[in-house]
This record gives C-alpha cells, structure tokens and sequence, in this order.
C-alpha cells in the first residue's frame, strides 16, 4: 500500500518540494478562478483543539476556493473527547468522512500521533509549540512573490528568538536555500537556542547577533518581526530598558533599503507602529492573504500526491 503523504513539520518536504508548493502558490494568487474545481468533491476534515482565527479561516476557505467542502467541529468540549476518545480513534474517524485533514491541537507530537493512524493526507496547522509548518509555507511565498526567489537574501529576525517556533522553522527552511545569511536581532535573554546555533554552525550558514535593529536595518533584505514579551524577563527594569529597541517604527525604517520587506507572523501587540501599516514594504497583512493561497496549493499537492 502507498504511503500517505502528509506535512508534519517541514523536513516532510524537500526544498524542491517547498519550491513546487510555493510556485503553485503563487499561480493560484495570479489566477484563483482558474482553481476553483480543482477540489469538486472533496472534503476537508478541520480539527481544532484550541482558538485559532488565521490559520483555521485560511484553511478552510483554502478548500472551499479550491470547490471543495469542510467538515468541523464548533468547538473542542462539544467533539467525543470529552467522552475520552483518544485522538487517535477521533483521527480514525474523520478519516472515513473526508479526503484531508488539517489539525491544531495543544500537546506537541499531537501532529505526528495522527498522522500515523490517518488514512488521508494529515496536515499539522500547529501542536502546542512544537510545528507550525503552513506558516513557514506562507513566510516562503510572501518571500518570494517580493524577491522572485528564496535565494540571496539578508534576513533579520527580531524580538523574541528564543522561544518563537515559527522563527526556527523558518530559519532551518530559508537556510536550505542558496546564499541566505541571517542576523539575529534580540536582548542577551531572548536569543536564538543553542539547537539552532549549532544547526547553523554544523551547515555554515553565516550569521551573526546583535542587541539593536538600528544596527544592521540598512543591511537587510528581509525583516521578521516578532514580540518581546514582558514576562520573558527576570525583571521590570531590563524590560523597560530594551522594549523600545524592538519596536519598529518609520524613524527606523529612514535606514531601510526601499525594497526590504517587513514581515510578522501576526497577532502583534505594539511591535510594529501602526504608522508602519501604510509603507510598501510592509508585506504583514498580504502575508495572510498568501497563507490561504499556500494553503490551497498544500492541498492540491498532497491530493495529487494520493
């Protein structure tokens, strides 16, 4: 028996792979219309365990953009695991009723449990704080419908390293690629882990880590945004202290390069000023629009793949 594809985290996919999902994504933003059957008759199951807004919206309108359909619970205590179903019998389940199955749930390794037991292609749209990999797929094709590639860029990423799983993945997966070189941007209490310093220290990725984003903003191609968090730090005075340093605004952005672009995972607090919104290179917000259309390229290739 064929094994089913599925996306669990981003080393399911080669970096061809990435490269075929986001060209694909990036055809179906060109042309939506020319995708609307391509998914007539096809049922996504849509299981999420925990509050989501982006990430389950832009799946769900994913398949049903692609003429599929979504099956749903409304929420978590009303699904037969409050009865104690485990989840792999729940997966089980939604498997007899639909052709994909796109999963958030708050236990990491909840991804990888379900999609041994599936018998449809599984998607993890994010296990506690484990894998998120459809928003590195949607950081690649905002990357590349800017820069025309996933090559040859200075990335920054700023605020909080340490602990933001969408920054390591996205790290590990731009690293795959040509002549990309990294500068990270944090206070000493936030910065990247030591499993990500050794990854790019054993693959010669070239980087380098700083305290300020004035700093190093004229060099850069590419900055993420993240958010410092308060209670990351041991104490009020080091917070106050640094805050503001990560907090990009248009005084900051005079030293930027015309063609850098902003990006953030979103939701964002006081990060970015909402002076920033009405730049061009402030890409955040089609950012979200991107995550739907690599969401229904995501699906069309793993249907194909079945």
């Amino acid at each position: 028996m064929q094994k089913i594809r599925s996306l669990v985290t981003n080393a399911d996919l080669s970096p061809a792979e990435m490269l075929e999902i986001v060209k694909s994504g990036a055809a179906i933003a060109a042309e939506p219309a020319k995708y609307a059957d391509v998914c007539r008759g096809k049922v996504l199951g849509s299981l999420f365990f925990e509050p989501s807004t982006r990430t389950r919206l832009s799946f769900e309108a994913a398949m049903l953009r692609l003429g599929g359909s979504v099956v749903t619970i409304p929420e978590p205590n009303v699904s037969s695991t409050t009865k104690g179903e485990s989840l792999k019998d729940t997966i089980r389940t939604v498997a007899s009723y639909t052709d994909v199955i796109a999963m958030r749930h708050p236990h990491e390794g909840a991804g990888t449990l379900a999609a041994e037991v599936s018998c449809v292609p599984f998607i993890n749209a994010g296990d506690g704080g484990h894998q998120h990999p459809t928003q590195t797929l949607t950081d690649l094709l905002t990357i590349y419908e800017n820069r025309h590639s996933l090559e040859n860029s200075v990335v920054g990423l700023c605020g909080d390293l340490k602990f933001g799983r969408t920054v390591h993945s996205l790290v590990k997966t731009l690293s795959q690629f040509k002549n990309n070189r990294f500068i990270f941007i944090s206070p000493e209490e936030l910065r990247i882990p030591d499993y990500l310093r050794l990854y790019l220290d054993e693959n010669h990725i070239p980087y380098q880590e700083v305290n300020k984003l004035e700093d190093v903003i004229a060099d850069l191609d590419i900055l993420y945004m993240t958010r410092v968090q308060r209670e990351r730090f041991f104490n009020e005075a080091d917070y106050v202290r640094l805050k503001d340093s990560y907090i990009l605004n248009q005084s900051k952005l005079l030293q930027a390069k015309k063609d850098m672009i902003i990006l953030h995972p979103l939701p964002r607090v006081n990060e970015i000023a909402e002076e920033v919104d009405s730049d061009p290179r402030a890409q955040y917000f089609a950012q979200v629009k991107y995550g739907m259309y690599v969401r229904m390229a995501l699906i069309k290739f793993l249907l194909e793949e079945k």
